[in-house]
C-alpha cells in the first residue's frame, strides 16, 4: 500500500525561504520516494481568513504555483490542484463542523493569540475575529481527510492542527462508521532541524510580518537586503557568537550543505563579525539560488 502525502500553502502573499524550507522542500523530496502517493494544493480557502484583496490572492496562487514548479515538483507524479477547485472540500469540511466540539476550537493557537492580543488592547475578547479564522482547523481537517492522507509535512506550530485533525476524524469514524473508519488518521511530518524557521526579525518567518527572506522576487538584490536586516546581537568583531542561537546562521543552515553550516557555525564561534557573517551569508544564497534557477530553467 502507498503512503499517501499532502500538504498546502495559504496564496495570501509571495512565498518565501520559510514555505520552501518547512513545506516544499520536505513535501517533493516526499513526493520522489517510492511508493508515496503525493497531493499539493493551492490553499486559496484559506486565504479568505487573512486577506480581503482577491486581486493578492489570484496573483499568489500563480506564485506560488510556479515556486512548487521551480522547486522541481513533477506533475507526472503529484496530484497538484487548487483547493477552490474541489467543492467536495467545503461540503466536507461543514459534515466535519456537526461532528466538533467548540471547546476543542476554543484551545486553537490562533485563536488564543487573538483573544490575548484583544485582551492585551483592552478591548472585547472576540473583537475583529471571525469564524474563518475560528474554525479553520476544521477546514484544515477537511483538506487531509478528503484524500485520506497518512503523512502531512507541516512546521512545529502546526502539529496542534494535526492532532486536531486526528480528534475529528476519530469522532467521525465512531459516531458513522459502524464498525469501520471512513477516515485515516494523519501523522505530521517535522524536519527537526526548521521546524519553525526564524524570521527576519527572530519571530517565526511569515508574509503576515513581513519578516520573509525571499526566494525568487527581487532577485539577488532582494534577497541581499532581506539578509542584512536579519536581527543580530551586540558582540562585535573578534568576539565568540552563540552560534546557535543566531537567527542568521539558522537562516544560512536551512539552505546549506551540511559541511557549509559547520563551517559557518565555526567561524562565528571563532569571531567573524555580524557585518562579514551577512555578506558570508548573501553570497552563499546567491550562488545556490543562481545554480538552483538556472537548473530549473535547463
Amino acid at each position: 500500500m502507498n503512503t499517501r502525502v499532502l500538504t498546502g500553502i495559504t496564496t495570501s502573499g509571495t512565498p518565501h525561504l520559510g514555505n520552501y524550507v518547512g513545506a516544499i522542500r520536505p513535501a517533493i523530496q516526499a513526493s520522489q520516494q517510492r511508493n508515496v502517493d503525493a497531493f499539493f494544493f493551492l490553499a486559496d480557502y484559506h486565504a479568505l481568513i487573512k486577506s480581503e484583496d482577491p486581486a493578492l490572492i489570484a496573483r499568489s496562487r500563480l506564485e506560488i504555483a510556479a515556486t512548487w514548479l521551480a522547486s522541481g515538483l513533477d506533475p507526472q507524479r503529484v496530484t497538484f490542484y487548487r483547493q477552490s477547485d474541489v467543492p467536495e472540500i467545503p461540503e466536507l469540511c461543514w459534515m466535519l463542523t456537526c461532528v466538533t466540539a467548540k471547546g476543542l476550537m476554543n484551545r486553537a493557537h490562533a485563536y488564543k493569540a487573538s483573544v490575548d492580543q484583544n485582551t492585551a488592547k483592552g478591548v472585547e475578547a472576540d473583537d475583529g475575529i471571525n469564524m474563518g479564522l475560528f474554525s479553520y482547523p476544521i477546514l484544515m481537517a477537511a483538506d487531509i481527510l478528503m484524500f485520506n492522507a497518512h503523512k502531512v509535512p507541516v512546521g512545529r506550530d502546526q502539529t496542534q492542527h494535526l492532532e486536531m485533525a486526528r480528534d475529528i476524524a476519530q469522532r467521525f469514524n465512531h459516531l458513522f462508521g459502524q464498525g469501520r473508519d471512513f477516515f485515516v488518521l494523519p501523522e505530521a511530518m517535522i524536519s527537526e532541524d526548521v521546524a519553525t524557521l526564524p524570521g527576519l526579525d527572530g519571530r517565526k518567518m511569515s508574509k503576515s510580518y513581513g519578516n520573509t527572506v525571499p526566494l525568487f522576487e527581487g532577485g539577488a538584490k532582494a534577497l541581499n537586503s532581506a539578509i542584512a536586516k536579519i536581527l543580530t546581537d551586540s558582540r562585535g568583531h573578534g568576539e565568540s557568537k552563540d552560534a546557535d542561537a543566531s537567527h542568521l546562521y539558522l537562516i544560512y543552515k536551512a539552505f546549506a550543505q551540511p559541511a557549509e553550516s559547520a563551517n559557518f557555525h565555526a567561524e562565528l564561534l571563532a569571531g567573524l563579525g555580524w557585518g562579514d557573517a551577512k555578506s558570508v551569508c548573501a553570497t552563499e544564497s546567491n550562488k545556490r539560488w543562481a545554480r538552483y534557477v538556472h537548473t530549473t530553467k535547463t
